[in-house]
């Protein structure tokens, strides 16, 4: 996201009633600031000339950029840093080493597919050329690409018959075509027109070399997914990562639990969620039967074409509802400049509800959708359902987040789905907790949502521990939740294939629940207002919750820093 300095009149008179020590650890040294703004400065400058993703010389080169700020790191005095610059020094010592471990993880990837790619090098070669406007050989451009063009051939009539493939080769495989279309690309744009020889040898050559390509990357697609030991009736195919890379994944965002103990958790957070359901559905007279209450909660969708504009009236009762508990600072430029969206048919087969930020992408029938499909979506986005999840998209949600995170220590950028999912969450948990639902029909809206936090949690850390298949997780939401069959899908597409890591799906309710222990904890004894937990919050930017934790609430902080928070209570 776009970095802007901070208006510090936004937030004149923002006040804290902690004691002195506390306070000062709102003020970011200089230290960390000042080598993780030379270190994204140097990350902005390679990614201006590294431009060919997947290739090798990229990742050595980011590689070694990372490995040097280690070593800068290492040349500091941790113990004579104030508490924010000692949390930046763990947060970014331990992201230049995960730019490592990945770099050491894509080399790997990338040694298991290199021999479907002996051309590779002189692609990135001719490229490197290109960088400086070197004089480039027209007639050699166009043999080694019609050479090229022979061994696609071959090696896609290879790779039909070959059993080994796997679906994290085809992704990387995808990766290194992707930068090598790029890669010819430049060439061809930079001399064709200027360089007579390239613009009277190469046009036909790169024009074919540039559609095999593409064959190529869909061949490895289908050769994937069909040998895939996880294919089921659902046609989803994706990849598990094992119970081993789960755990070193929460370690790295900071979460001391188990995947075992986070399913123990999410099944307890459902429990309650049950006992709500039941409540509203018998004051709703359905005694209970929850999913015929369910039923009549769909029923209530407004006519095509009106969506948007039932949208925009939640976000002006969410709006006012925060402004009247004086829940947290709203800048104005930040009510005035986020927007609406509608999403096409194919975002709706990955996404079926929203996405947030400044741009409110809302999920609705067009006319170009089947029938059932139409009805799916309708009833699943009906104004209840709605009720959960305007204000988690836009304010105090994530436009809030996205738009102070443009204004305050912008110098961070630990981005991880537990603060940024979390808070957006949090905030569905605490306007429960202060009655913005008004109705039985709002509570199940609500707890509609509150249910699908859960069940993400327990489906998506099953499939990733090879324990349930996504015809599974499908079935899950549809009987546990009460998803539309067509969303359900939508929801386990996007969880497994729609380029979202790993733990995302966990990061909502978990970060939630951080969130609302540590806002338990700062608020009680009267040490803050909520406006002034919130508002903290937002002041620090994007980190984990815990480390959070430690700056609020000033824990000692050791360099060999191992996660501990255990800010929820299991049996």
């Amino acid at each position: 996201m776009r970095k802007f300095i901070f208006i510090a009149a936004v937030f004149a008179g923002l006040s804290f009633s902690l004691n002195a020590q506390m306070s000062a650890t709102y003020v970011p040294c200089n230290e960390m600031p000042n080598i993780m703004q030379s270190y994204n400065a140097d990350v902005t400058a390679l990614n201006r000339v590294y431009i060919v993703e997947g290739a090798p010389e990229k990742r050595e080169r980011f590689k070694k950029l990372a490995e040097d700020y280690i070593s800068k790191l290492n040349k500091l005095t941790f113990s004579a840093l104030p508490q924010g610059c000692k949390a930046d020094y763990i947060l970014f010592k331990r992201d230049l080493d995960e730019t490592v471990f990945q770099a050491n993880k894509e080399a790997a990837e990338y040694a298991a597919v290199q021999q479907w790619f002996p051309f590779a090098d002189s692609v990135y070669a001719f490229e490197k050329i290109r960088r400086r406007g070197g004089a480039i050989d027209g007639k050699k451009v166009a043999a080694d690409f019609f050479a090229i063009n022979k061994q696609l051939q071959q090696l896609k009539t290879k790779l039909a018959a070959e059993k080994n493939i796997t679906v994290s080769n085809s992704r990387r495989a995808a990766i290194i075509i992707k930068g090598l279309q790029i890669a010819a690309k430049n060439v061809f744009t930079f001399y064709n027109g200027y360089d007579p020889l390239f613009s009277w040898w190469v046009p036909d050559t790169y024009k074919k070399l540039d559609s095999s390509l593409i064959v190529y990357a869909a061949a490895f697609k289908t050769n994937a997914e069909k040998n895939a030991p996880n294919k089921d009736s659902s046609g989803i195919v994706g990849y598990p990562i094992g119970r081993d890379e789960i755990v070193r994944q929460l370690n790295y965002e900071m979460i001391p639990y188990t995947p075992e103990e986070l399913i123990q958790v999410a099944n307890k957070e459902f429990a309650w969620c049950d006992k709500e359901m039941l409540k509203a559905s018998a004051e709703m007279g359905f005694g209970t039967d929850w999913k015929a209450a369910m039923e009549k909660v769909k029923q209530s969708f407004v006519p095509a074409g009106e969506q948007a504009q039932a949208m925009v009236k939640l976000y002006d009762e969410s709006i006012a509802f925060l402004k009247a508990k004086d829940l947290i600072t709203i800048p104005p430029l930040a009510e005035e400049t986020w927007r609406i969206a509608m999403m096409t048919p194919q975002q709706q087969l990955v996404n079926p509800f929203f996405y947030g930020g400044e741009e409110f992408a809302v999920s609705y029938p067009t006319n170009t959708m089947e029938y059932d499909a139409r009805m799916m979506s309708m009833r699943g986005n009906n104004p209840h359902f709605s009720r959960a999840t305007v204000h988690h998209e836009l304010i105090a949600g994530h436009y809030l987040q996205q738009f102070m995170n443009e204004h305050v220590n912008t110098y961070r950028n630990y981005f991880t789905p537990f603060w940024t999912e979390g808070w957006a969450l949090y905030w569905e948990m605490e306007l429960w907790n202060e009655g913005f639902p008004q109705s039985p029909e709002d509570r199940i809206g609500m707890l509609f949502w509150r249910m699908h936090r859960c069940a993400r949690i327990i489906f998506s850390l099953n499939y990733h521990m090879g324990k349930w298949s996504p015809q599974q997780c499908i079935d899950f939401l549809v009987d546990r939740v009460g998803h539309e069959r067509a969303n359900a899908e939508g929801e386990v597409r996007r969880s497994f294939v729609g380029g979202y890591s790993p733990l995302y799906q966990v990061g909502y309710m978990m970060g939630g629940l951080q969130f609302m222990a540590l806002k338990n904890e700062m608020t009680g004894e009267n040490k803050m207002s909520l406006k002034q937990f919130h508002d903290a919050v937002l002041q620090q930017n994007s980190m984990p919750v815990e480390m959070l934790r430690n700056i609020l609430t000033n824990q000692p902080l050791k360099e060999a820093y191992k996660t501990s928070w255990r800010f929820y209570n299991l049996p």
